[in-house]
């Protein structure tokens, strides 16, 4: 049995825990603290049945740290609050609400990431060395982007904090250049991991992992719901007209 098909299968089971957990306590947020371990596991796994190289350890350690750190910043946000809205509304509007969600919502979510993460899984379980030329490039742009996400995510939870920042939009540190620096670094990352693949030998079929997860954060789960959430803000509308959406840049003057 193939390492890809031993990742899909762990998934498999994984995503069946959470709905059955969301079930129970009747929140299918859940769902969102999952996909970050869920990448953890799923190399952490191919390293446990891999030869260990330098490339396949590194690339281990970057995506456990990334995806460990984004679950465990998610539950902390989550811990004592109710479901998120997105998922409200969903549980409002579907019919057939616990068939379509464990389709829509937790089998999807398990194939999405698995698309994410098969190019980490297959570097893993074949690299032989440690980087070449492509992949130290990529470690670079996965360093950037994890600074993006991790000190977006920092910038924005002090804000929130503040009461005095009560009603207000963040427009300070890495949310002046962008509207989405922990989603812009999310996608970064994955560019990075890309070329780390690539430089392993799996191939260019890997491309696929940071055009699902770019794809995701701009055009389905992440930027389009935020930016539809403050649509009739006018702080934020005034905040987006000079701002960029996604990929930072100085502030258009006004």
């Amino acid at each position: 049995m193939g390492i890809l098909f031993q990742v899909a299968i762990l998934l498999f089971i994984y995503f069946n825990v959470f709905f059955v957990l969301s079930v129970i306590k009747k929140d299918n947020s859940l769902v969102d603290i999952g996909w970050g371990f869920g990448f953890a596991l799923a190399v952490l796994y191919t390293l446990y049945q891999s030869s260990v190289s330098g490339t396949a350890l590194l690339l281990a350690i970057m995506i456990t740290v990334w995806g460990g750190r984004l679950g465990f910043h998610i539950l902390a946000r989550k811990i004592g609050k109710p479901e998120d809205f997105r998922y409200q509304k969903w549980r409002e509007e579907w019919k057939n609400f616990y068939l379509r969600s464990y389709f829509q919502i937790y089998i999807l979510q398990g194939v999405l990431l698995f698309l994410i993460v098969f190019p980490a899984v297959k570097a893993i379980k074949v690299s032989t060395g440690f980087l070449g030329t492509i992949g130290y490039l990529g470690l670079l742009v996965w360093l950037i982007g994890f600074f993006f996400e991790v000190v977006g995510d920092w910038q924005l939870k002090k804000f929130l904090a503040n009461e005095n920042n009560k009603g207000e939009i963040m427009q300070s540190g890495l949310w002046k250049y962008t509207r989405h620096p922990n989603y812009f670094g999310e996608a970064t990352m994955w560019w990075g991991i890309f070329l780390i693949a690539l430089d392993s030998g799996v191939g260019i079929i890997s491309i696929i992992s940071p055009i699902t997860i770019t794809y995701l954060l701009l055009y389905v789960s992440g930027v389009p719901l935020l930016e539809k959430h403050f649509e009739n803000d006018p702080k934020f509308q005034k905040y987006a007209k000079k701002t960029n959406k996604f990929i930072p840049w100085f502030p258009k003057k006004q």
